[in-house]
């Protein structure tokens, strides 16, 4: 009888300690989920992710509170998300970038083995953009000049492995091996301003640098490096119909650390799909013409782990000088 008791006593102990974590992962969150970005406030990624938390706090029972954690081509940010437990309270953006400084640099953490990839979002827009007075009247005209000068053609992207330094790289090397003189800024806001005070001939970076300049006629679009023209600015041609044969939007989503369990991962996958339908953020991603590129878990896991091998080659390609 002492022995039943005491493995009734047993069962009901593990069953104590089981039961509130099945319980926690399906009531699952009962706590503010922190999303954080890694980049300053006010640049395209930070908005779009201000305006996707803001909408998912409609489809989750808990708020959705953004963390700005800039510096170290996203790096800050993910170190951040992994000293935190992986019970989905903590999520953080990732960019491609951040995937071509770990070819640079040695980090602490892997890129694709450390981390759980929840959903694609989005894709950023880049422009090619030069003062208002500058002789380049066309794309054609930059890529002339700098083919005559080598080297002597300035322009500034966002930083060094940026997105505009690569792409602009790239099309250096399909139009005869064009050497520019790259100088990487600090973000958007530094570049634009540099274009305003004509420190450099060109810039290639997100609409956030150049937008409203653009539309104030305080600068000149030159080309777009999307799949189809901007439609706030349709006659500034893309990079691909002028021949060019490249099309570059930077792909923006979230992920968890290692190890986050899949009900975990369902759950925040579909509150953040929700949002993605959302009319206020659909209508935010349109003002900021920045195209939906919905992935779920295992497509965005295995689109990730590609990138990161594309990003490798571009890095020993254009970064790592022999």
């Amino acid at each position: 009888m002492f022995r039943r008791l005491g493995l009734l006593a047993a069962s009901v102990l593990v069953a104590s300690t089981v039961l509130p974590a099945v319980a926690t992962a399906a009531e699952f969150p009962v706590r503010p989920i922190t999303m954080v970005i890694p980049y300053t406030p006010g640049g395209a990624t930070d908005r779009t992710f201000r305006s996707l938390a803001q909408a998912a706090g409609k489809y989750f029972p808990q708020p959705v509170v953004v963390e700005n954690k800039a510096g170290g081509s996203g790096a800050v940010a993910i170190t951040s998300m992994l000293g935190k437990p992986a019970d989905g309270y903590t999520v953080t953006v990732i960019v491609s970038v951040l995937q071509r400084a770990s070819h640079q640099n040695k980090f602490s953490f892997d890129t694709v083995k450390d981390v759980t990839p929840i959903i694609q979002v989005a894709g950023l827009q880049y422009g090619i953009v030069v003062p208002p007075d500058s002789p380049y009247q066309s794309l054609k005209d930059l890529l002339d000049d700098a083919q005559r000068r080598p080297g002597m053609v300035s322009y500034m992207s966002a930083g060094l492995g940026s997105g505009g330094h690569i792409y602009m790289e790239e099309i250096g090397a399909a139009n005869g091996g064009i050497q520019f003189n790259h100088i990487p800024a600090n973000g958007d806001a530094q570049a634009a301003l540099a274009v305003l005070g004509k420190q450099v001939d060109f810039i290639a970076v997100t609409p956030g640098g150049w937008e409203s300049n653009v539309k104030a006629g305080k600068l000149r679009l030159l080309a777009t490096l999307g799949e189809k023209r901007m439609k706030k600015f349709p006659d500034a041609p893309t990079v691909k119909e002028l021949g060019y044969k490249i099309v570059h939007l930077t792909p923006l989503g979230l992920a968890g650390p290692k190890g986050l369990p899949p009900e975990i991962v369902k759950t925040l996958h579909d509150g953040f799909r929700k949002a993605m339908d959302d009319p206020a953020f659909v209508a935010s991603m349109d003002e900021m013409e920045n195209p939906l590129l919905y992935l779920g878990p295992d497509a965005y896991a295995k689109a990730w782990a590609a990138s990161d091998i594309e990003e490798g080659e571009r890095v020993r390609r254009f970064l790592i000088k022999k």
